[in-house]
Parts: C-alpha cells; structure tokens; sequence
C-alpha cells in the first residue's frame, strides 16, 4: 500500500484556497488555516473549500486553526515590501484601528495607551501591539520576518521606536516582530485569540494550534474555553521558555508543534537542529504527536525546486520521527504551492522508504488489557513479514493513537463510525482513517471493513492483517487476530 507514513500539512492562503483539491490529490492530510492573516470570509471559504474537496476526494482531512497568540507583526507595507538596508534608520509606531471599521483579522486588538495615529510616512513602518514601546528600552535586539533584518532600538520617545538596521533585508507586509519575549506581558490567550475561538468553533476545527506557549497554565487557559469534546490541542513551541516547560506543556496537550522560525530567533539557531531531535523524543515518550514547522521548503515560495539543504531538513524531521511536516508561506502566498506539496511527499516517501524499518517503540509500559494488546499488535506487525496492514475499529481514535506511537512496520487502517474522529487521526503517523457506516443487524464488522478498504484501493489480492476489534460490551480493544483479506 503507497501510504504515506508522515503527514504533511500545508497553509491555506490566497496561493491555494483554490486548489485544494489539487493538494489533496497530493497528499494533505491536514489544512492549517492562520488566524494571523485573512478576514473571517476569507477563512470561512478556506475551510468550506477544504470539506468540500476532502468529501470528493473521499478523504479524512483535518482542519487546524492556529490562533494569533502574542505575535507581534508590522502592518501593511507600501507595496507589499521593503528592502532593508544596514544602517538605514526606522521607526516603528503602533497603528491604532480605523474608528469605523473593526480590527482586522488576525491582529490582535490595541490593548493599554492610545497607539499613535495616521499613515507612517519614509522610514517608518506600523506593529501591531500598542504596548511595545513600553516594553522595550535602547539597546534591545528586534528581528524582522524570522530573522531576515535585524534592527536595534536606538531611543524611545512619546510611543516610538527609532531603531538602526544593523543587517538589512527583505521583509514583507505583515511579517513578525521578534522581542526579547520575556518583555512580553499579558494573558496567555490574547483579545485576539478570545475573539478567534468562537469563529474557530463554528467552522468545526478539528484542531486548535496554540502559538507561544510559555507553560502547562497557558494550554490549560484555552482547554477551559473549549468544550468538553472540542478540538484538539497543539501546543506551539516557539520560546526558550516553551522549552524549559516542555514536558509540562506535552502533558497538558494532544500535540505539539516545533515552530522553528520563532524558536530560532528565541535561542541560538545553532541549537535548534539538537532540540528538534530532543523534543521529538520526549513528545514520543509521552504519547504526543508532533509537527515539524517553518522554513522547511522556504525557496520553494519563489522557485519550482526545493534547495538540497531544504531536502535534507525535511528528511531528517522524517528520521527524528515527526507525524508531520508542515508548509507555511510555500503553499499560502508562494509561487509554486503544489510543487511544493508534492516535493514535501516525495522526500518522505522516498525517506521512509530507505530508511531501516523503524523499531517498535519502546514507551511507557502497557498498564491494562487493552493496551497490552496494542503493543502486542504493533511488534508482531514488525516480526512477522506477511503482515501487510493492521486494521483496528476504533470509536474514540485512541486504539490507533496508541499504534501510532509505537510506529509499526505497516500502515494502520483506523475504521471509525465518526467522520470527526477520523479526521482527528488524520494527524497521526502512519495511520489512514476511514469512516464507515454504523451497522445494521446481522452485518459483519469486517465486511464493513473491507468494503471501506477496498473502495480506497488499499487491498489488492489476497494478504494478511492483523485485526484489532471490540466486543460489544468491552470498554477497549480486548481482541487481536490474523486475518486473510481477500
């Protein structure tokens, strides 16, 4: 079965709202809409075309939300773009909302002082946080668009920031503002994300991603404004602090994401190839999973080809064991988004197909029966080569979740009566989620089954695989067997 094992997730912007389907056809397993950017309509048709595309192509395909968080981001440029050059002098002001129109998505709301007011003129470009002046002092390192420009604050004065280009750049309109983060403050949930979650709600998020979680307190502030079955949980990891608090906060999520843009800017870049691997491991450990994020084929918004380096980034977050692998401005604003989203799916295809088969992993040891026999499941999945599949049915997605970590050698088929759940999984390394009707009287499970299998073509000829189901009154999977799929 040409099942891709890594999950790749790609940015939905004006690039590829219209060709979704086409990423699908692809291999998008997960849509990330960004709250940072775009207006409600804009998002609204996003995730509709999204659903639709995914019903035609009779796919699970998640919807992620990524919420503003405490980003700072300029404003609109004069052409979309500036150059920046060294020594150049700039100030940054903030820019206070028309008083007849509503913020724009995305951006949080003006909080504390009135910001200064009307057009910045030459030399000077507008940030979204009011509060910025009072939170930095001369000296300071500010980043520009992950670190393209480099400028330091020169002097502070009646709410503005004159700064100094110290290495020049590109850098395009809306892009983040990089502060010292510990100069920061404010709620781990900012007036922006409080007014993004009920639009998030509504448009059935499959899942929320959190952005700059500094610890455990802040996943559990949005946990509290989400119902009791609502979306899952991605904590962002964007900070030095994110990473001190790391286990706290995997804990605390269903998932979490490495954003490297934001991270590399935060700690040393030299140190983020280490901690990538480093995270990974933990997440693993503790049953998570994972997104690798930002810069992963950055040529590719301009060029056709990803760069050899760009590939042997997305292998090795493939090899460190990451469920996905994420596009970012390639398929949102980029030039080339479908090139993009089938390199992505050739390098780990191509890397999962190379690399040693990977061990069953070794987690936490099984504490029940259920869980006993998943493990049992995914290490005769590796032993025994004549093992094409393992199909497990699934009500709640955690039987698959649980396959799902402990990587076996084949792909998992997660048959499920939830269309919600089946897109949660969408996540999930190596599984492939099906829906299939709920039963009626006297109809197999495995009819059921393999009818699903075999309308996905994923069962050619005769094969064997193991097969994980529940009795009736069992509150978790209590039965394994070896099953011939003809």
């Amino acid at each position: 079965m040409d099942i891709p094992r890594t999950k790749l997730v790609c940015t939905i912007g004006p690039a590829s709202v219209e060709r979704v389907r086409e990423l699908i056809d692809a291999g998008m397993s997960v849509a990330r809409i960004n709250f940072s950017h775009g207006t409600p309509d804009e998002h609204r048709a996003a995730v509709h075309a999204v659903r639709a595309a995914a019903h035609h192509a009779r796919r699970s395909v998640a919807v992620m939300v990524d919420l503003p968080g405490p980003k700072v981001r300029l404003g609109d440029l004069p052409n979309g773009e500036i150059e920046l050059a060294a020594g150049q002098r700039l100030e940054l002001r903030a820019a206070a909302p028309p008083t007849d129109a509503p913020v724009p998505t995305g951006e949080p709301a003006p909080t504390g002082e009135p910001a200064p007011t009307g057009e910045p003129g030459p030399g000077a470009v507008t940030v979204n946080r009011s509060t910025l002046a009072e939170e930095l002092q001369p000296g300071d390192r500010v980043l520009l668009a992950d670190g393209a420009a480099e400028l330091r604050v020169v002097e502070i004065a009646e709410g503005l920031i004159r700064t100094e280009v110290v290495r020049g750049g590109s850098v395009r309109s809306r892009s983040g503002v990089n502060v010292p983060v510990e100069r920061l403050s404010g709620p781990a949930l900012t007036p922006a994300d409080e007014e993004a979650l009920p639009r998030a709600l509504e448009l059935r998020a499959d899942l929320i991603a959190q952005s700059f979680v500094r610890s455990a307190a802040d996943v559990r502030a949005l946990r509290e404004r989400l119902p009791a079955d609502g979306p899952l949980v991605v904590a962002k990891i964007e900070t030095r602090a994110g990473v001190d608090a790391f286990d706290e906060v995997a804990a605390a999520s269903d998932g979490v994401m490495i954003a490297r843009g934001d991270l590399g800017v935060d700690i040393a870049y030299e140190e983020v190839p280490l901690v990538q691997k480093d995270l990974l491991s933990r997440a693993a450990s503790a049953g998570r999973f994972t997104i690798v994020a930002t810069q992963m084929l950055e040529s590719m918004t301009d060029s056709s080809r990803p760069t050899r380096a760009e590939a042997s980034d997305v292998a090795n977050a493939v090899l460190d064991g990451a469920d996905g692998v994420m596009l970012s401005a390639e398929t949102a604003i980029g030039r080339f988004p479908l090139e993009a989203a089938r390199a992505m799916i050739a390098i780990c295809r191509m890397t999962e197909e190379k690399a040693p088969p990977p061990a069953v992993r070794s987690t936490r040891r099984p504490h029940d029966g259920p869980s006993a026999i998943v493990h049992g499941a995914a290490a005769m999945a590796h032993d025994y080569p004549a093992v094409s599949a393992v199909w497990c049915f699934t009500r709640s997605g955690r039987t698959a979740e649980l396959l799902s970590v402990l990587r076996p050698r084949v792909a998992v088929l997660a048959f499920t009566v939830s269309a919600i759940v089946a897109r949660r999984l969408a996540v999930r390394w190596g599984v492939l989620p099906m829906v299939i009707p709920a039963g009626r009287t006297g109809e197999p499970l495995i009819e059921r089954m393999r009818n699903a299998a075999q309308a996905r073509q994923v069962v050619a000829g005769s094969s064997q695989v193991l097969l994980l189901t529940t009795s009736a009154q069992a509150g978790g999977v209590n039965r394994l067997e070896l099953h011939e799929v003809e």
